[in-house]
């Protein structure tokens, strides 16, 4: 990310200079709206990285401090506006062609790669909690959607097509988790190790 690595901007410091460009907030407020929106879903931000990056970004002149009404405010409770610079900083990071070019390394996808070590009836036993997990999910994901559609009243919101697209994950992968458990009494080792499939 050339811009982005210029200005030194993590992920979490992006998700945080978005969710104050709707409007000021101090670190309390921040850390409370990201939680209400469920960030943690597909952002890595905990609540230390949050007064971490608020006055790293502040300090490099992307945040600006507001009067916080005549109390002296500790770190919970300054509030923080975006700066121009920050605006621009935000704009900047969004054109990296990064964002659309990278894979997910999911911990299942890993497990899976290395499941040929395990003890027997193990796989099955894991794959039942992929599948309780993901059907936990894609409820918790449903819910989250009708109140996004309460929240925002329209269906072209990023916000709704973040939760669609998780949804819409969730749900191939059950029925991909199906058919991995039909075939798992078919599992049998390579026929040709070590020859190059590309040739």
């Amino acid at each position: 990310m050339s811009r982005t690595r210029k200005a030194r901007l993590s992920t979490a410091d992006l998700v945080l200079l978005s969710l104050l460009a709707e409007n000021p907030l101090h670190g309390y407020g921040a850390n409370a709206e990201l939680e209400r929106r469920d960030v943690h879903d597909w952002a890595n931000l905990s609540r230390p990285q949050v007064y971490y990056s608020l006055e790293k970004m502040a300090r490099a002149g992307l945040l600006k401090r507001k009067d916080a009404g005549g109390q002296a405010a500790g770190p919970e409770r300054q509030v923080y506006a975006v700066s121009a610079q920050g605006i621009r900083a935000l704009a900047d990071a969004l054109e990296d062609r990064e964002w659309c070019v990278q894979r997910d390394k999911p911990p299942f996808l890993t497990w899976l790669a290395l499941s040929w070590q395990a003890r027997k009836g193990v796989c099955e036993e894991q794959v039942a909690r992929r599948r309780e997990f993901l059907r936990g999910e894609l409820r918790r994901e449903r819910k989250t959607l009708a109140s996004i559609r309460r929240e925002v009243g329209h269906e072209h919101h990023e916000a709704v097509w973040m939760v669609k697209l998780m949804i819409a994950q969730f749900v191939t992968e059950l029925r991909w988790l199906g058919k991995l458990e039909r075939e798992l009494r078919l599992r049998a080792p390579a026929r040709n190790p070590g020859r190059d499939s590309a040739a």
